[in-house]
C-alpha cells in the first residue's frame, strides 16, 4: 500500500465519522412548536349547502376567538386552518371534485377572503376521497403533542365515492388526526348514512346541525366602540414589500365582509385581531419586527410605504415603534371591552344558535385540546 493511498483511505474514513455526528446534532429549520394545534375544515359546497357556507362565513372568527382561551403550560397555542370544498360540479372531475382553498395556515385574512368567495352548485359528495386528499396533501406536523383534527361536514351519504371512506379514517387517525363528522340534518339520518361510524373509526366526534338554522345575535352596549377600535387598529398596520398594499387592502375588505354578515361578526373579527393567532408578519412591519423576522435598517426604500421612504434610519425605528404603541393601547381596549361583552351576553337568556357551525366545531375542539393538554379560561 503506498503512502498516497493509506493517506486518502485515512482522510476519507474521517470524512465518514464526522457526518453521523452531524447529523445527529443539526434540525431542520423548519420544525414545528409542540404547541400548535391543526384543523382542516372541509365543507360541501353542492346546491343545498348554501345555510352551511354561510354560517362559515359568519362563524369563523368566534371559532378563531375560542383559541384566545387556551393555554398549555401557560402558553397560547399557535393556530393554522386549512379549508376545502367538495362535492360541487364545478370543480374538476379527476380531482373527485374537491379543491384545497387554503393549505394550513396562520394567515387569517387570506383564510377569510377565500371564504367570502365561494359559492355552491350541484355535484356529487365524496367523504373518503376529501378526506384522504386532506390527509396526504397537508402539511401535518408529526409530533404527538400537536392537536390534529378534521371537521367534515356535508348531508350525503358518508360512503359515496370509490375511496372507501373507512381506509380514509384509519389513514387520518394513524398520522394522528382525529376526524369530525358534522352531519347536516337529522341525528339518526346521519348515523344510518354512516357519518357516525367515520367519526368512531377515527376517535372523533359525530354532531349533526341545521345548516339553515338562522344566527341570533347578543346585542351588547359594547358592540359599536369595539368595532370602532377593530377599523382604528388598521391604521396601525404598516404593509411593507411587495405584498404591503395587497394585504392592507385585504384587511379592509375582510372587515367589510364581516360587516356584511352582521355587527356581531364585526365584533368578533375585532376582538380576533387582539389575539395571538393574528399575525401579519410577512407584510406587516409592526409584527415582522416584534416576531424579529426582519432588521427594518435592511429594509430597501422601496420596499416601504410613501410615508417611510424619506425617512432616515432612526426616524423609521421611532415610526414602526409607535405605530407598535398604538396598537397595544388599542388592543388592551379592545380586550376590556370584549371582557365586559363576554359578561354582559352571559347574562341573556336567549337562545343564539345551539344547533349551529360554530358551536359543533367548539364543543369538539374544547374536548380534543383538552386531551392533549390545553387548559381553556
Amino acid at each position: 500500500m503506498t503512502k498516497q493511498f493509506r493517506f486518502a483511505v485515512t482522510a476519507l474514513f474521517t470524512l465518514i465519522c464526522l457526518i453521523p455526528a452531524q447529523t445527529k446534532t443539526s434540525k431542520p429549520d423548519n420544525v414545528h412548536d409542540d404547541n400548535l394545534i391543526q384543523i382542516a375544515i372541509l365543507l360541501d359546497a353542492s346546491n343545498s349547502m348554501d345555510g352551511l357556507i354561510d354560517q362559515a362565513k359568519s362563524q369563523l372568527w368566534k371559532i378563531v376567538n375560542e383559541f384566545a382561551f387556551a393555554k398549555r403550560d401557560g402558553k397560547m397555542p399557535k393556530l393554522e386552518v386549512a379549508f376545502f370544498e367538495y362535492g360541487k360540479s364545478s370543480l374538476s372531475p379527476a380531482s373527485g371534485y374537491i379543491r384545497q382553498i387554503v393549505p394550513l395556515s396562520t394567515d387569517l385574512d387570506k383564510i377569510s377572503d377565500e371564504l367570502f368567495k365561494l359559492t355552491t352548485n350541484g355535484g356529487d359528495e365524496y367523504c373518503g376521497k376529501v378526506i384522504n386528499v386532506a390527509t396526504k396533501e397537508l402539511s401535518w406536523n408529526p409530533s404527538n403533542k400537536v392537536m390534529k383534527a378534521i371537521f367534515i361536514a356535508g348531508n350525503e351519504p358518508f360512503s359515496q365515492g370509490n375511496v372507501d371512506y373507512r381506509k380514509s379514517c384509519k389513514e387520518a387517525i394513524a398520522k394522528g388526526i382525529a376526524i369530525n363528522t358534522i352531519f347536516c340534518g337529522n341525528t339518526d339520518e346521519g348515523i344510518s348514512s354512516k357519518w357516525k361510524d367515520g367519526a368512531d373509526l377515527a376517535d372523533g366526534s359525530y354532531m349533526s346541525i341545521d345548516q339553515n338554522q338562522v344566527i341570533v345575535d347578543i346585542k351588547a352596549p359594547q358592540d359599536s366602540l369595539i368595532a370602532v377600535l377593530g377599523a382604528k387598529l388598521n391604521e396601525t398596520y404598516i404593509g411593507y414589500g411587495r405584498a404591503g398594499v395587497e394585504r392592507k387592502s385585504m384587511q379592509a375588505e375582510q372587515d367589510m365582509n364581516a360587516m356584511s354578515k352582521s355587527r356581531e361578526v364585526m365584533v368578533q373579527r375585532s376582538v380576533a385581531k387582539v389575539s395571538k393567532s393574528y399575525s401579519n408578519a410577512e407584510w406587516d412591519l409592526v409584527d415582522a419586527k416584534k416576531e424579529n423576522k426582519l432588521d427594518l435598517s435592511k429594509v430597501k426604500a422601496e420596499e416601504l410605504p410613501a410615508e417611510m421612504k424619506s425617512m432616515a434610519p432612526a426616524e423609521r425605528e421611532s415610526f414602526v415603534t409607535a405605530k407598535a404603541r398604538e396598537r397595544e393601547e388599542l388592543q388592551t381596549q379592545i380586550s376590556k371591552l370584549n371582557e365586559e361583552r363576554r359578561q354582559y351576553v352571559a347574562t341573556q337568556q336567549k337562545t343564539s344558535g345551539d344547533n349551529t357551525l360554530d358551536k359543533a366545531i367548539i364543543s369538539t375542539v374544547r374536548k380534543q385540546a383538552s386531551a392533549k393538554g390545553y387548559i381553556f379560561k
